[in-house]
């Protein structure tokens, strides 16, 4: 049976104002352009800790340039609650541990699901030492990625280390539409591969092959 993320995130925050208090929510972010429209959507009812954990991300100068955007626009959108900004360690060595042997599958396979897995563990465990009450992801905003494996793992993580999870399919309710919109309203610099070195080369492959395909379709 397949679940609707969306009316069940309905339900959570619509116990969240019955109860008339402010958790505090742990909020795993991959880059702004994912955030906007998930911090838009949740600061009316939560105190975010937006963490910035994602080992994946190669070069460092990518990391670096997708964190300081994602600063920047925490610094900018106009939020009921402030957000503060928390970066986790740098640690392309974990991610490439668990790749291993998985190099050449394409996206969306098990080295992805590795990846999840690895980040939301991270965000679960600082959830827990800062005693917030949730934990989530804004990875579930993007169409290319599996929003019910992303749930699934959360809600494991949640079992294991006793903090909520919050369940989420953020693209619904035009969620990415909204983060376009925030991204252009906000100039925000828009990758165009996910993050690891295998999907950057995936993306360029893409690349190529579209330009091979757009010179014969002239000829």
């Amino acid at each position: 049976m397949n679940r609707n993320y969306q009316k069940e995130l309905d339900k959570q925050l619509e116990e969240i104002i019955i109860k008339g208090n402010v958790p505090g929510l742990l909020l795993h972010s991959c880059c702004a352009p994912c955030s906007s429209y998930v911090l838009e959507y949740l600061s009316p009812y939560f105190q975010i800790t937006d963490f910035y954990y994602n080992p994946n991300i190669s070069p460092k100068e990518e990391y670096e340039e997708r964190r300081d955007e994602l600063v920047r626009l925490i610094g900018e959108l106009p939020l009921p609650n402030p957000v503060a900004f928390l970066e986790g360690a740098y640690e392309p060595g974990r991610f490439f541990e668990l790749a291993k042997s998985l190099e050449e599958l394409p996206e969306g396979g098990e080295r992805c699901f590795r990846c999840y897995e690895l980040r939301l563990r991270e965000a679960a465990a600082m959830a827990k030492q800062l005693g917030l009450d949730y934990f989530a992801t804004t990875l579930t905003i993007s169409p290319l990625k599996n929003a019910q494996k992303l749930n699934d793992i959360g809600e494991a993580l949640a079992e294991e280390y006793g903090v909520r999870y919050l369940v989420s399919d953020f693209k619904k309710k035009n969620g990415y539409r909204r983060s376009v919109e925030l991204s252009t309203e906000h100039n925000l610099y828009r990758q165009n591969y996910c993050g690891c070195v295998f999907s950057k080369q995936q993306a360029e492959c893409r690349k190529q092959q579209m330009q091979v395909q757009d010179k014969a379709d002239v000829q």
